[in-house]
């Protein structure tokens, strides 16, 4: 069966100051429940703020370092899931319902990418 890589794309400056409250959370717990138990989800998790975050760019045999926040990207992927369907259409249909448990606060948005075998 594929597996998918939902990256969850936020908007720092938009976003709640306080983030997830309460409410959300147990939205989310409660979708992450359901989706275990189906065998969909197979890993997920939220990320720090990108102002705590390093970018690592190579270019021409080079490595530079920059520390977040990164002024020049105002949406960040601030979360992920690895989901496993029988095809896209099914990981589209878990990650709209995944979207809507943020309800009207938030703005998000979730790129859906098939990973490679090998």
């Amino acid at each position: 069966m594929p597996r998918y890589l939902t990256m969850v794309r936020i908007d720092e400056t938009s976003a709640p100051a306080e983030g997830p409250g309460e409410e959300l959370m147990q939205r989310m717990g409660e979708l992450i429940e359901e989706m275990t138990k189906a065998g969909v989800l197979l890993d997920t998790a939220g990320l720090t703020p990108s102002a705590q975050g390093k970018r690592v760019h190579y270019e021409k045999g080079d490595i530079s370092i920059t520390d977040g926040p990164f002024t020049e990207s105002k949406e960040v992927v601030g979360g992920y899931a690895i989901i496993q369907a029988k095809d896209e259409a099914e990981a589209l249909e878990w990650t709209k319902r995944f979207l809507r448990v943020h309800g009207e606060e938030w703005t998000v948005t979730s790129e859906v990418r098939e990973i490679m075998a090998g």
